[in-house]
């Protein structure tokens, strides 16, 4: 699996994750607990991974639907 995202806005999140149901694009958030620890605060990034297979596909999809990504 490889790492697509990291943010900590939980709204990124939510959409992201959203766009990649609806391109048929299995994908899986990380760090959720370790979020819940700190106290919704915001200091700690939630990650979400897909598949090796579906990350070009992945990132076509988030890109076209306004996230950045720094190279």
């Amino acid at each position: 699996m490889k790492q697509l995202l990291s943010t900590t806005n939980p709204a990124d999140m939510a959409f992201a994750k959203a766009l990649l149901q609806g391109e048929d694009i299995d994908c899986f958030e990380m760090d959720v607990n370790m979020s819940m620890l700190e106290g919704s605060i915001g200091i700690f990034p939630r990650r979400l991974l897909v598949r090796d297979d579906d990350y070009a596909a992945a990132r076509v999809a988030l890109v076209d639907n306004g996230f950045s990504f720094e190279e």
